[in-house]
């Protein structure tokens, strides 16, 4: 039902409107409309991830249906715009955990088993190729049931740093790989 391949930087348009749509959509249930609007200036794309080609892209029905990649480096998570997020320092696969990255899926998409069985499995895969035996993320609470079915344990509860006066909630996750 899906196909994939690696990102590239002439994915970002699409890639862009994907996450929007999934922001808007998916956090509902999750976060006020002030915190969604927020949660805008603290997620999105790090196209560090691309440039490593370290970030997938599944494709079905003709369109992009989801996003997602896992990384090397420290950032834990946030976007080319999010400020005081980034660290592009490599981490050490022996002593530090993978971070898995920016897993979106469009709406039209979502609980068909895309995030689970493709994503993290081919994220959790590569980490583990490359060394690591550990991988973290930081989790949306939209995200948190997902990861925590796929052997994902809270580590600490956290929030973003303000935006505007309003902060988000997060979840920083990590497993075993």
């Amino acid at each position: 039902m899906f196909t994939f391949r690696w990102a590239n930087s002439t994915d970002l348009p699409v890639i862009a409107v994907l996450m929007d749509r999934a922001i808007a959509t998916l956090q509902q249930a999750f976060l006020s409309p002030a915190e969604i609007i927020a949660s805008r200036a603290v997620m999105g794309l790090d196209t560090q991830l691309i440039a490593d080609g370290t970030y997938l892209l599944a494709f079905a029905e003709g369109r992009l249906a989801g996003c997602g990649g896992w990384s090397a480096r420290a950032t834990l998570y946030g976007g080319d715009h999010s400020t005081g997020l980034r660290d592009a320092a490599l981490l050490d696969p022996a002593t530090q955990p993978a971070r898995i990255r920016a897993m979106y899926t469009d709406p039209d998409f979502a609980r068909r088993g895309l995030g689970r069985i493709i994503f993290l499995t081919r994220c959790e895969d590569a980490a583990r190729d490359a060394g690591f035996r550990r991988a973290e993320m930081m989790a949306t609470l939209a995200g948190e049931p997902l990861y925590r079915a796929c052997g994902y344990a809270a580590i600490e509860a956290g929030r973003s740093a303000p935006v505007e006066g309003v902060t988000v909630p997060l979840i920083r996750m990590g497993k075993s790989l």
